[in-house]
């Protein structure tokens, strides 16, 4: 679990000012001017006339060229390569401009570490691992998939940097014959060399995506299709690899190539699916290459730029919590908290309303927008009442499924009755990986609300993890416990993964322990056990969920801790998680 207290950054963006860094020194030019005579006869001499300084005179266009060029032709060995090779695909326009106008080495190795330091997702750590991450992934893809050029400039490669290595992959580096699926037209045929990647769960892309991938030269070199008739070495070759319906007469093959469809796959069973499904695939290839359209274009100029912010500081907490939906896919709940005193409220007719638009977008170590998401939330209060609902908070949820691995968050919020009210909060998260053999557990989420929801609400909805609703307490800042009145209950929630199954009963044996401890005497006042066999018996995973009321507790500081005992596996973990009741 992260949280964190939003902190306005004062400083413009790094490389702001490393794009002037590259001008050189002003200097001044004066010539000598001959001596003249007065009408006296004494001889002056003539004032110095300065030149105007030609670094501060405006190029014209052919002159920027020429700069330009001989500025690119400067770029040598190691510099060059890093340019062309190395962060070809992430480096951005602006960053490379910037780069190019460097006038010496040295400018250029420190850029070169700052282009580092800035993606580095954990900037704490002492290593980067955005950069081990990306050059592994250059290596791997040089490696496996070199045709005649490295590996990372072949489209393969390109999708390995960008998504990381495929679920599975369907490989056929011969081809060779070839039946087709009812939904490529059915019957047989023989093909080129192809792979078809599949990856179960892609952020900002969707379930279950195919890939294909056809080699028709013969060279090794596999070009990414959405067309899944390229693969077919037969398809220009009459009477020869015919579909289903060609066979028995139904249609022709040269019907193939009289359409206009993405596809030339020819007429059968599951042809009119195929057309309706078209715009899908573009649809989906354009997401695999592009980031998600942004609708706060406002917003985005703050989280693109690094912008620095004008007004008053918009102040908001946000929670970050993991629970395991698949081995490969963990979802993410994100939890902000903005305090009704921070938002400006205009009143109509008795009511005061507040409006905060949310933009949020999530980044891989790539640098690359995987999955985008925005809202607006509005606020309304009466308005006699709204002195004195200052204190209150509004919680926004956003849940978000993410495969295991280090991620960029950001987030920016927007006071929409005060367009200079702007805040921004920006983390690295690390997803964790539930492996099958080791016992895990979800984060221990602690709750202002927790009920149970109707059955057709299970799974769907804000605050709803399965078939609990639940709202957590955000903390106050970093570092800091969440806090609880006295009159309210304490809830927390936990699920926990990987039980062991005893071979001869088929069911789990594991000891649940709930201590909440006092902080101050280091006293346990309350303390109770429960058994997973008398949760869920012949389940790996039981969900706990437990509500405590606070009126016995005198105000101060507390921590409710967890432990997990497996008898089967004999492996042991514990979660625990601070509060405070006032």
């Amino acid at each position: 679990m992260i949280t964190s207290r939003l902190l306005v950054p004062g400083t413009a963006f790094i490389l702001l000012a490393m794009m002037g860094g590259g001008a050189l020194p002003a200097q001044t030019a004066t010539t000598d001017t001959p001596a003249t005579q007065s009408t006296d006869g004494v001889t002056q001499g003539a004032p110095t006339v300065e030149k105007p300084d030609p670094l501060k005179r405006k190029l014209s266009d052919q002159e920027r060229f020429k700069q330009q060029k001989a500025l690119r032709g400067e770029l040598h060995g190691e510099y060059k390569k890093w340019v062309d090779e190395d962060v070809r695909w992430i480096i951005s326009d602006q960053e490379l401009q910037a780069f190019k106008s460097l006038s010496n080495d040295e400018e250029r190795d420190q850029f070169i570490e700052q282009f580092w330091l800035r993606r580095n997702p954990n900037p704490d750590s002492p290593e980067n691992e955005y950069r081990e991450e990306h050059y592994q992934r250059i290596a791997y893809t040089n490696e496996h998939f070199a045709a005649g050029k490295p590996g990372w400039k072949t489209d393969r490669g390109h999708i390995y940097i960008s998504f990381g290595k495929p679920d599975s992959i369907d490989s056929h580096p011969s081809g060779g014959n070839y039946e087709r699926p009812m939904d490529e037209g059915g019957g047989s045929t023989s093909t080129y060399p192809f792979e078809t990647w599949h990856y179960r769960y892609l952020a900002g892309i969707g379930d279950n995506i195919d890939i294909e991938f056809v080699d028709t030269c013969m060279c090794g070199d596999y070009h990414m299709t959405i067309d899944r008739s390229e693969k077919d070495a037969l398809k220009f070759v009459p009477g020869a690899g015919e579909t289903m319906y060609e066979q028995q007469g139904q249609s022709k093959k040269a019907d193939r190539f009289s359409g206009s469809g993405l596809e030339q796959l020819g007429t059968g069973p599951m042809s009119s699916a195929n057309q309706s499904k078209q715009f899908d695939r573009l649809d989906r290839f354009a997401r695999l290459m592009a980031p998600p359209e942004i609708k706060f274009k406002d917003l985005e100029a703050f989280m693109a730029s690094s912008k620095i912010l004008t007004g008053p500081p918009f102040l908001f907490d946000v929670r970050t919590d993991y629970v395991k939906i698949t081995n490969d896919t963990v979802l993410v709940p994100l939890t902000l908290q903005i305090r009704n005193k921070d938002i400006t409220f205009n009143t109509k007719d008795g009511v005061a309303t507040g409006t905060v638009n949310i933009l949020g977008r999530v980044s891989n170590l790539n640098h690359k927008a995987i999955q985008t998401f925005e809202d607006t939330v509005s606020v309304q209060e009466p308005s006699e009442l709204l002195a004195q609902s200052q204190n209150n908070m509004k919680v926004y949820w956003k849940a978000l499924p993410l495969r295991p691995g280090l991620y960029k968050i950001d987030i920016v919020i927007k006071d929409v009755n005060n367009q200079d009210h702007v805040g921004r909060w920006q983390r690295s998260v690390n997803v964790p990986k539930y492996d099958d053999d080791r016992l895990a557990a979800s984060s221990l989420i602690l709750a202002d609300q927790m009920e149970r929801v109707p059955s057709k609400d299970i799974g769907a909805g804000n605050f709803v993890i399965g078939n609990t609703r639940l709202r957590p307490r955000v903390p106050p800042g970093v570092a800091l416990p969440v806090t609880f009145h006295r009159a309210q209950n304490l809830n927390f929630w936990m699920q926990v993964y990987n039980l062991g199954i005893d071979v001869k009963s088929k069911q789990n044996g594991a000891t649940i322990d709930y201590e909440i401890t006092d902080m101050t005497t280091k006293k346990i006042l309350l303390q109770t056990q429960e058994l997973t066999s008398k949760l869920s018996p012949n389940s790996d995973q039981v969900t706990l969920e437990r509500s405590v009321p606070l009126a016995s507790l005198q105000p101060g500081k507390y921590l409710v801790t967890i432990k997990v005992n497996d008898g089967i596996t004999k492996q042991q973990i514990a979660e625990s998680a601070p509060f405070v009741v006032d």
